[in-house]
């Protein structure tokens, strides 16, 4: 595990940041639902200030990346600030996969002329090095949604970039145990807090963090002027959830690497995106890249969507459900979304949770082999 700036390491900082050090203070810190605030102390009005709860989240997400954050409603929010940023004409170029929000955000923009939007392979490094002279914005997520893709950050980050540029990564999937964008060089790491940090599917939140004072400060400015803030609950329970993130990606990622592993030897999947097999077209970036390839999988049955979605229906553990990095495991067919059409039709994206190996190997084998024998589909 990497060490913060502070000497510890990144899990034990989890674990003490975020936390009043008087005597008296609570140990953890407390709810504070407050919009207002006595004058006379500095704090006059929570949308403009901020609250003592959602400081403690910001001051644990950035510290893992020594930096400073700035917390959001949701991930969405926190991406929308991070374009908020770029004047009016400016060059975008996002993934060719990327998340669909990201996509859809990009595409009403450039609808409403306030920027021009290129797509770009995720690992074609050397167009998004080219791509770094001339864009206001260079967005990237590596690994990519769903398709899993991992982007040589370090040289796209190095390069020579236009004057004023932003290079952000969407981080959510790596999270900042595995990925550290901002050591790379990037500007800006974004997290949808609702994933991996807050870890239990019951909250909206989204934090970016910079280490760039005057960008730090705008999007604290874009924040209050847009209503974007966190809700009290939860960035609450996004502290508590980021407790056991290491923990919980630990267990998770083991836990994944062995699902793949069993995924590409079943005679009805026909392809597994993992970054920590071989076979993965980006694996050996991922290994030079990543301290650890994560917990999600994609991967093609031997079927159409038809078949996909039955054996999301035939699942007993793993929950039919969209979004990610929760406590449980969750699958869906990523391809039934508008603005996803790139996608092969018979692929699924499991998020794996902390329940035992062996229990979810036997119910996603049993929901394939059930849901093809109800098809008629052989092997």
């Amino acid at each position: 595990m990497e060490r913060h700036p502070s000497g510890i390491k990144l899990e034990t900082w989890l674990v003490s940041a975020g936390r009043e050090s008087e005597p008296g203070a609570p140990l953890n810190v407390p709810m504070v639902p407050a919009s207002n605030f006595i004058l006379g102390a500095g704090r006059v009005y929570s949308r403009t200030e901020g609250t003592p709860t959602w400081e403690a989240l910001e001051e644990i997400v950035g510290g893992l990346e020594a930096g400073k954050a700035v917390a959001f409603a949701s991930g969405m929010a926190a991406i929308a600030a991070v374009f908020d940023q770029l004047p009016t004409g400016a060059v975008v170029v996002i993934p060719d996969d990327c998340y669909l929000g990201v996509a859809a955000l990009a595409a009403a923009g450039a609808e409403r002329n306030r920027w021009s939007v290129e797509r770009l392979p995720v690992d074609d490094t050397n167009a998004w090095i080219r791509a770094c002279g001339v864009a206001d914005l260079i967005w990237l997520e590596s690994p990519s949604n769903p398709l899993l893709i991992v982007a040589d950050l370090p040289a796209i980050c190095a390069a020579p970039r236009k004057p004023g540029a932003i290079v952000a990564v969407d981080n959510t999937f790596a999270t900042p145990l595995n990925q550290q964008p901002l050591d790379f060089g990037a500007t800006v790491s974004v997290q949808s807090a609702t994933k991996f940090i807050g870890g239990h599917s019951d909250l909206l939140a989204g934090v970016v963090t910079t280490r760039d004072e005057a960008l730090w400060q705008a999007l604290r400015k874009t924040r209050e002027l847009t209503g974007a803030t966190p809700g009290t609950l939860e960035a609450f329970l996004a502290v508590r959830g980021a407790r056991t993130l290491a923990l919980r990606l630990e267990r998770a990622q083991q836990t994944a690497m062995i699902l793949a592993e069993r995924l590409e030897k079943h005679p009805l999947v026909t392809r597994v995106r993992y970054p920590g097999l071989a076979s993965h077209p980006t694996h050996e970036t991922a290994k030079r890249v990543l301290k650890g390839f994560g917990s999600i999988i994609s991967f093609e049955l031997r079927g159409g969507a038809e078949f996909a979605d039955a054996v999301c229906r035939n699942t007993r553990l793993i929950q039919h459900a969209t979004s990610l990095g929760g406590v449980e495991s969750t699958m869906e067919r990523r391809g039934m979304y508008a603005g996803q059409e790139h996608l092969p039709p018979s692929m699924l994206r499991l998020s794996v949770g902390i329940e035992d190996a062996d229990d979810l190997w036997n119910d996603l084998d049993q929901a394939i082999r059930s849901a093809a024998d109800a098809l008629g589909i052989r092997a």
